[in-house]
């Protein structure tokens, strides 16, 4: 797997030869913040429509999520219907607005990630309490702990994908024929 920085890719972008940017978030955190140019290609529609995708996509493509590892998905995803030039920005959106870098800010949300933490919380904070009165309650909490373990080891998240598709995640659509209309208008 191919990385870059959001310093370098700041310079690429300035010197004329940015490559494509796909940003691999839901639409709701896309539209929070996003970099400048970039295309909002959710990961579920990015997996689904990978062949799509690699027909429009034929320059340097640089992944972007909000952490890095969502676009390292992407990447492999995209990487197996024979698309080269792949290269996920290191520490996602994250690294890119800690550097100071040019962003476009929408309506505010918490991102996935940040939903997560407050969800497996929750149940965690609440089965514990609850087996006060329900002893059965902590394996409730012992599974989320498991999920969560599951989650770092295969670097991929159950509840984050489930969290994504609700309505709050979703927000703003994204329209993967508007997309791929752009990114032929864009060769």
């Amino acid at each position: 797997m191919s990385t870059i920085d959001a310093t370098t890719l700041r310079e690429l972008i300035g010197s004329g030869r940015a490559p494509r940017l796909l940003d691999v978030r839901t639409p709701a955190e896309f539209e929070t913040v996003h970099i400048p140019g970039s295309y909002n290609v959710p990961l579920d529609l990015l997996k689904e429509h990978r062949a799509e995708l690699r027909d429009h996509l034929d320059d340097t493509v640089v992944l972007v999520c909000h952490s890095g590892a969502r676009a390292t998905q992407a990447e492999q995803a995209l990487a197996g219907v024979g698309l080269p030039s792949l290269t996920v920005l290191g520490g996602g959106i994250t690294a890119w607005q800690a550097a100071g870098v040019p962003i476009k800010r929408g309506r505010q949300r918490w991102d996935l990630e940040r939903q997560v933490r407050l969800v497996a919380g929750a149940i965690v904070l609440a089965s514990v309490l609850g087996s006060v009165f329900a002893p059965q309650l902590k394996w409730v909490a012992g599974l989320i702990g498991a999920g969560l373990t599951v989650a770092a080891v295969t670097n991929t998240c159950a509840m984050g994908m489930l969290l994504g598709r609700l309505p709050y995640n979703r927000g703003a659509s994204c329209d993967l024929d508007a997309v791929l209309g752009q990114l032929r208008e864009a060769r």
